[in-house]
């Protein structure tokens, strides 16, 4: 089955949108999770079909509920949010294959550093009016100076997970 989605401008809906995060600490014993509470984004379907955009996270808005982490987490050795108050994917090319399959290539920034990143989303919801994609994929901190590492304690990667709910914008 292969869904066609609106040509235009399209709005992140931010009431029907999660971005969290999972990350294993304690040397892989304990699992950390966090969710950004204020996202924002915007989109552009062409009329090819491929879709451009970006979603911008406030890094602060980063709650894992734990005030004492977040504090950390928004200080200095990680997301240094007084210089680097966003989280930035700016996606180059999304294009819709295999049914419900939408390969995605962009650029992810944080703290200040871009990286490409390219990842398969699943198109889960799509009408006239609205699209949800669903997308998974492992970020390395390290690549974007965020390695601070008390002991070895955390190792591996993040895991971001996502579902964002776009709304057609008005003509």
């Amino acid at each position: 089955m292969t869904v066609a989605v609106e040509t235009g401008t399209w709005q992140l809906d931010r009431t029907a949108t999660t971005v969290a995060l999972k990350h294993k600490t304690m040397w892989g014993l304990v699992t950390v999770k966090g969710a950004f509470t204020t996202v924002d984004g915007q989109g552009e379907v062409r009329a090819d079909g491929s879709a451009v955009g970006t979603v911008t996270l406030d890094a602060a808005s980063l709650d894992t509920k734990n005030a004492k982490r977040d504090e950390h987490l928004r200080g200095s050795d990680f997301f240094d949010v007084e210089n680097h108050p966003e989280i930035t994917f700016a996606v180059r090319s999304a294009e819709l294959r295999d049914g419900d399959q939408v390969h995605v290539i962009g650029q992810l920034t944080a703290h200040g550093i871009s990286r490409p990143q390219s990842f398969t989303a699943r198109l889960s919801d799509a009408s006239a009016d609205a699209v949800t994609l669903n997308a998974e994929f492992s970020v390395d901190r390290d690549h974007f100076g965020l390695g601070w590492n008390q002991l070895g304690m955390i190792r591996g990667l993040t895991t971001v997970t996502a579902t964002l709910r776009f709304k057609r914008s008005a003509a």
